[in-house]
């Protein structure tokens, strides 16, 4: 199974609907952390906006994370007045079939963004859902991700020698 993610983004920000209607797509499975906000929680600037304007384009929302801390996950969902799923076991696709059943759409319709190869853009991958990854928001990461972070570096590195850069 190819890892690589069919589009590569600095940020969540540079997703447009546009972009999105052009891939057919009509739903965004967003990760949490590293995607939306930093090991701090401090959410990445121009956020809140920029969902509000994908909503207003009819682009539905949902966020689907591996966290299992409530608090973190349902005050991103709230500032993006969006559902949310936590503790999802990405890239297992329990947890994206939920979402599809919240959202309405089927696979095809929805991409997974995040900032994670071996979660969410393999889970896109398992699901047969485009897959958009990111830059991380912040430097500071998780323990386990900190520990894949090195080579989930090297495989985006060879990805944009191979691809370059969207």
């Amino acid at each position: 199974m190819n890892i690589y993610p069919d589009l590569y983004l600095d940020s969540v920000i540079n997703i447009n609907a546009t972009l999105l209607k052009k891939n057919n797509l009509a739903g965004l499975i967003l990760d949490v952390d590293n995607t939306l906000i930093d090991y701090y929680r401090n959410m990445l600037d121009g956020v809140p906006k920029w969902c509000e304007e994908l909503k207003q384009e009819g682009i539905k929302c949902i966020i689907v994370s591996n966290s299992n801390k409530r608090e973190k996950v349902e005050t991103v969902a709230k500032a993006l007045d969006i559902d949310y799923i936590m503790f999802a076991k990405k890239p297992m696709k329990s947890g994206f079939k939920r979402a599809l059943e919240l959202l309405e759409l089927k696979e095809s319709q929805v991409a997974v963004v995040g900032d994670q190869l071996f979660t969410d853009v393999l889970g896109a991958k398992r699901m047969n859902m485009f897959s958009i990854l990111v830059k991380q928001v912040g430097e500071k990461d998780l323990f386990i991700t900190k520990l894949k972070r090195p080579i989930e570096n090297a495989i985006v590195k060879k990805y944009l020698n191979g691809k370059g850069k969207n």
